[in-house]
């Protein structure tokens, strides 16, 4: 991999409008766009029909499943092209939640493969702003049965016990599969997931779809046997106390995700064999690989780092979420 040359990589974010979105993804990425209510911005992506496209360097244009079929383990590593082929195995994203998202589960990878031929999707959240009075729904608060759940998707009494938590900048929200979540209004956040778009809908607040006016579908039957129904002490992630700048948010199976805090020059030499995905919440950085490329990034701008960088150093002031997934 000596011989190849890939800069670090930015690409065209992929807009989405939605019934709850809002207007502060375009600002805080610093877009102009007339698009409204703009829930979602996907950042790095490679969902099929939704694949990111590459917007700086030689391969601009190209979008990124083509670039894994072009460079191969040189862009995301020797053990990710044998465990997932050409699918990129995250999907990172920003999203702005105006109204409340509906109350959500997603199917472990085992299920997913049985009934979608998909990854599951374990995620995780770091809420970046909020409002006065935002919350994030995760897990349960009282223990139920997968008979009392669809009785209380009937009467409507599910929310009483899902577990609410008053949101605040800097939080986190790991949420395997299986686990029961929803994101409250009044939340700007970073969403690191696994590679998949199955998800089961078991609430809505009944809500009206504008296009077909009806309520949209709630999937209760198939939830029922992913639904995680352990209750547990506590829902909300604990990052690691800093260390030079750096702390763990999350680690789990399906990904590694770290908090770096950025003024003047930090240099990474990565002990793994992986590409990283970088989105920047904050400030203003330039990020130069081990063949001289330079990158400039700002906040709610997003960079790939190819596996075949094996030095890379960041340049400025700012906050990055660094994820990938991979030891």
């Amino acid at each position: 991999m000596s011989g190849i040359n890939i800069p670090p990589l930015k690409f065209k974010p992929i807009l989405k409008s939605v019934v709850w979105g809002g207007e502060k993804i375009a600002p805080f990425k610093g877009i102009v766009t007339d698009q409204e209510k703009i829930g979602e911005s996907w950042e790095i992506s490679g969902v099929p029909g939704n694949e990111s496209i590459v917007a700086n360097g030689p391969d601009a244009g190209i979008n990124l499943t083509q670039m894994i079929e072009k460079y191969g383990e040189a862009l995301v590593g020797k053990k990710n092209i044998e465990q997932f082929g050409t699918t990129f195995p995250l999907l990172v994203k920003i999203i702005d939640a105006a109204g409340d998202l509906s109350l959500q589960v997603h199917p472990d990878d085992e299920l997913a493969k049985q009934r979608h031929n998909s990854l599951g999707k374990t995620e995780m959240w770091y809420i970046v702003d909020t409002e006065p009075d935002a919350n994030i729904c995760a897990g349960l608060a009282k223990e139920i049965t997968p008979e009392e759940y669809v009785k209380r998707v009937a009467d409507n009494t599910l929310m009483e016990v899902v577990a609410h938590h008053k949101s605040h900048p800097g939080d986190v929200f790991f949420l395997p599969a299986g686990r029961i979540h929803a994101i409250g209004a009044g939340n700007l956040l970073v969403e690191v997931q696994e590679t998949s778009d199955v998800t089961y809908r078991i609430y809505d607040y009944g809500r009206v779809d504008a296009k077909t006016g009806k309520t949209r579908e709630l999937h209760v039957e198939q939830a029922k046997d992913a639904i995680d129904y352990t209750v547990y002490p506590n829902y909300v992630t604990v990052p690691d106390t800093p260390v030079d700048g750096l702390s763990s948010l999350v680690r789990c199976s399906h990904f590694d995700v770290f908090l770096i805090e950025i003024d003047g020059t930090k240099t990474f030499y990565p002990s793994v064999d992986c590409f990283s995905a970088i989105t920047c919440i904050d400030g203003e950085l330039s990020v130069t690989d081990d063949k001289g490329n330079t990158v400039d990034f700002h906040r709610g701008e997003s960079v790939l780092i190819p596996a075949c960088a094996r030095k890379f150093t960041f340049t400025g002031k700012g906050t990055i979420i660094d994820a990938y997934n991979q030891e």
